[in-house]
């Protein structure tokens, strides 16, 4: 064995000043409150209540599980209770009754003849603007108006290009349609590249009057001119059309023309224009190698706004997705009047994606989590922006209450591409719909609820911390867990091969969120690590043993990466390699070493197979058993449970001694959402000896009854994850586990880490151990009297406090204590002031950073340095 290696402290807490002194400002015309969350102090201001997600509806289910469907623009009846999507996939619009926010339930679906973009209910009818475009030199479109009762079409109306967006002004008596013809992306124009513009025919804006009855309805033109500030001005192509809460103006984006203009609402003549302009960003990951690292920068580069909303009368705010030339990575908030830049969030959108292990790596080089929707609307007087990240599946939600402060609350995970943002602020609700749809490979598009009213941020689960940049730590892709020897609440996690450079995370359990404190990447002879790491186990040396799942050449069949057990120092240096010997591991298909776990008298290692072995009886597992000091293997088996589903695939993730000579295994199949099935724990007891390759195996026993995880994968009302993948049991004896989000490559992109159960008597169950009752006092009555307390205060009062306030804006990330999803907290929320209230602090959705110097300075004389909150992340 080799020698112990002393374990590697984690790194210190952030405390109060040194997250102010981490603090760094930008330009305080363009950028008065922040750019990135790293550049930010953490900060724990009253936000409640947060947004809780109530329950998840696929697409699907107006028609067909097999069907492809998706919910990309959604609308509210009057009465906030039943919700229109368009599903572009199918051509027709679906109905859902949200009376219940925690059960939604399908009304059908009504089709359109094309392919609809957006929708609007006004009073009797639903209003939605179909495409019906074969050549992109001949748009074409039209307007079905549904009686909203019936959901019959009453109306159809020509629109005679293709239509993009819609909206109404609050009276009813307007809508506006954006009309955007838009270009060929695979044709060059004269002089230009691929999907360059100009383009013919220019996009335009179409105004349709409501008045009378719906065959009186008149449609007419709205002439945009020449923009100031687009790009090119003969091709416009609007994108997204928003009338203002007063109902007098306006606002269009011309995406590719990187500029919004500004109409009157009752005349439809332009009241001002102006270019988005450029952004710049400093700590983003600009290169796509397989790792998120925050070195790099992005200067200049256009907006290219998307959907674009009113903050207040005076300001629209834009979600800078970008286009053919642009991509900032941003959302935005201008004057509207003059197109004056009033705030911009630089970075923030990324550093919440990595903060939350939902960043989209392999956008890099492009977007990042490129927001693309946005919201806002008033919830208790709480003026609330929601911008929707396209690629990191999340919703960033900002009070907006002052245009020029933004302050970030929480993100909300969402089911990849979150399209549609619907607030329905009179009851409390949001409502986001998401396009991205393949049945294939499990992503299914949905409409999510969530309800505003919770005073904990209860759908965060797991953050990251800071470094020492002041930047998150990035992560993802958790694939296996271990309690730390001797610390409470600490955990040692790995990442599987969803990222290039294998990592250790440590993580503090003992917050909620549990918080990611450091990251320490993996590596052999002082090179980075590239393996799929798939268990880990903790040692009391402060070294850990690592299981490394084997991969083979895609044209060849031949193992390129091993199978192996790895022994790595407490800094991540790899010790020693114990590969799985070739009698076995040639039996295996694509599949290998799962999790690890060290015998209690810590002899030997015990890690789980995932799949069955060529030879191996029909369902049986192998759990093989590495010797440490003999350094010998043997091989024992697990009965796989089964489904009754085509392709499904059941396997071992996890193992984790339970003592005693008993462990416990995860296992788990292949299915998510609805279909998911088999999530689970079992205790076993290993037999007295395993036996050698190629012999017949001894069975491990099952000791009661396996203990079911779904509850817990559901209790976050979202998709139900498919990878479950980790377990441990902490010191005081309850169960751990946490899902891999698969780097967002085909997969939510949501982890979810949760308290789940309890050890009791050597087998995992749900519930707690019972208290014994202990026996009442023997002691005899006597007849003295207890001493009378004093009146008099022991300390003398401390000064009045002497800093003083700034005007710099508050604004990012914190993590707060909450319930973790199964089981109860340890520990109670602290109450949350309003804004404006005397708390001067504003808690988010995950760890928070200050928006600028000023901020921080008054977070830390007003906090204490109590800065750093906690909170739970969820699906």
């Amino acid at each position: 064995m080799p020698s112990p290696v002393a374990p590697r402290p984690l790194l210190p807490r952030l405390g109060a000043l040194a997250a102010c002194g981490a603090l760094g400002l930008t330009s305080a015309v363009v950028l008065p409150a922040i750019t990135a969350v790293g550049e930010m102090a953490e900060e724990a201001s009253g936000t409640a209540p947060y947004f809780t997600r109530t329950a998840t509806l696929p697409a699907y289910a107006a028609g067909a599980p097999g069907e492809a469907a998706v919910a990309e623009i959604s609308a509210v009846t009057e009465d906030g209770r039943t919700v229109i999507s368009t599903d572009s996939a199918a051509g027709r619009v679906a109905f859902t009754d949200i009376s219940d926010p925690a059960q939604p339930r399908t009304l059908g679906a009504v089709a359109v003849d094309g392919e609809p973009t957006s929708v609007h209910a006004v009073g009797e009818h639903v209003l939605v603007v179909v495409d019906e475009t074969d050549d992109l030199t001949q748009p074409a479109g039209h307007v079905s108006v549904l009686d909203a009762s019936t959901r019959e079409e009453v109306r159809r109306i020509e629109l005679g290009g293709q239509p993009d967006s819609l909206d109404v002004t609050p009276d009813g008596a307007r809508a506006f349609i954006a009309i955007e013809n838009q270009r060929d992306e695979e044709l060059a124009p004269a002089g230009g590249e691929e999907g360059d513009l100009p383009q013919a025919p220019t996009g335009r804006v179409a105004a349709l009057e409501l008045d009378g009855g719906v065959a009186d309805w008149a449609l007419s033109p709205v002439d945009l001119g020449t923009p100031e500030g687009a790009i090119v001005p003969e091709d416009l192509e609007p994108e997204y059309v928003t009338v203002s809460p007063d109902g007098t103006r306006v606002a269009v984006t011309l995406q590719e023309n990187n500029a919004v203009v500004i109409l009157d609402a009752v005349t439809g003549e332009v009241v001002s224009s102006f270019s988005a302009g450029t952004a710049s960003a400093e700590g983003v990951d600009t290169i796509e190698d397989g790792d998120i690292r925050l070195d790099g920068s992005i200067s200049d580069v256009p907006r290219e706004p998307d959907a674009i909303a009113w903050v207040d009368d005076a300001h629209v705010a834009t979600a800078d997705e970008g286009d053919w030339k642009g991509g900032s990575r941003s959302w935005t908030v201008f004057e509207a009047a003059t197109g004056e830049v009033t705030w911009t969030s630089g970075a923030q959108m990324d550093h919440i994606g990595v903060r939350i292990g939902q960043y989209p790596e392999g956008r890099s080089e492009n977007k990042g989590t490129e927001p693309e929707g946005i919201a806002v609307a008033t919830y208790d007087g709480r003026r609330l922006a929601f911008v929707g990240s396209e690629r990191g599946n999340f919703v960033a939600v900002y009070d907006v209450t002052d245009p020029a402060q933004p302050v970030y609350q929480q993100a909300l995970s969402s089911t990849p591409g979150p399209e549609g943002l619907l607030p329905v602020p009179e009851r409390g609700l949001l409502i986001v719909s998401s396009e991205e749809d393949d049945a294939e490979a499990g992503v299914r598009a949905t409409l999510q609820v969530y309800e505003l009213g919770a005073e904990t941020d209860a759908d965060r689960t797991i953050v990251s911390d800071l470094d020492e940049a002041g930047r998150p730590l990035p992560w993802g892709t958790l694939s296996d867990l271990s309690a730390v020897p001797g610390e409470e609440d600490q955990l040692l996690a790995v990442g599987d091969s969803g990222y290039t450079t294998s990592a250790l995370y440590r993580i503090d359990a003992s917050e909620e969120p549990a918080v990611i404190r450091e990251r320490l990447e993996v590596t052999l002879d002082g090179a980075p690590l590239e393996a799929d790491l798939e268990g880990v186990t903790a040692l009391e040396d402060g070294t850990a043993w690592l299981a490394a799942e084997g991969a083979r050449d895609e044209d060849s069949g031949d193992w390129e990466i091993e199978n192996a057990l790895l022994h790595v120092d407490a800094q991540g240096g790899v010790l020693q390699s114990v590969p799985l010997p070739e009698a076995v591991a040639d039996g295996l298909g694509g599949r290998g070493f799962e999790g690890v776990a060290v015998a209690e008298d810590g002899t030997a290692l015990y890690a789980v197979i995932q799949g069955v072995a060529a030879g191996d009886p029909e369902g049986v597992a192998r759990i093989a058993r590495h010797d440490l000091e003999q350094g010998t293997w043997t091989y024992i088996g697990y009965q796989l449970a089964a489904t009754e589903v085509d392709g499904d695939r059941i396997g071992l993730s996890a193992i984790t001694d339970l003592g005693g000579g008993r462990f416990a295994v995860l296992e788990r199949d292949s299915l998510n959402g609805p279909d998911a099935a088999i999530k689970q724990v079992v205790t076993i007891e290993m037999p007295d000896e395993g036996v050698a390759a190629g012999e017949e195996l001894p069975m491990a026993e099952v000791v009661g009854e396996p203990y079911d995880l779904l509850p817990v994968l559901e209790q976050p009302h979202g998709w139900t994850q498919e990878k479950v993948e980790s377990l441990a049991v902490l010191g005081s004896g309850e169960l751990v586990i946490v899902t891999d989000n698969d780097a967002l490559d085909d997969a939510n992109g949501e982890t979810l880490f949760a308290r789940a159960g309890y050890v009791v008597d050597g087998v995992v169950q749900a519930d707690p151990p019972r208290e014994e009752p202990t026996d009442p006092p023997t002691e005899e009555p006597t007849d003295e009297p207890a001493e009378a307390p004093t009146t008099t205060p022991t300390d003398e009062p401390t000064e009045d406090p002497t800093g003083e306030p700034t005007d710099e804006p508050t604004g990012m990330p914190s993590t707060e204590p909450t319930r973790g999803p199964a089981v109860p907290s340890k520990t109670a929320a602290p109450p949350h002031p309003a804004p404006g209230a005397d708390g001067p602090l504003a808690r988010t959705g995950a760890q928070g950073i200050a928006a600028s110097l000023g901020a921080a300075g008054l977070l830390c004389l007003l906090g204490g340095g109590a800065l750093l909150l906690r909170r739970r992340t969820g699906r």
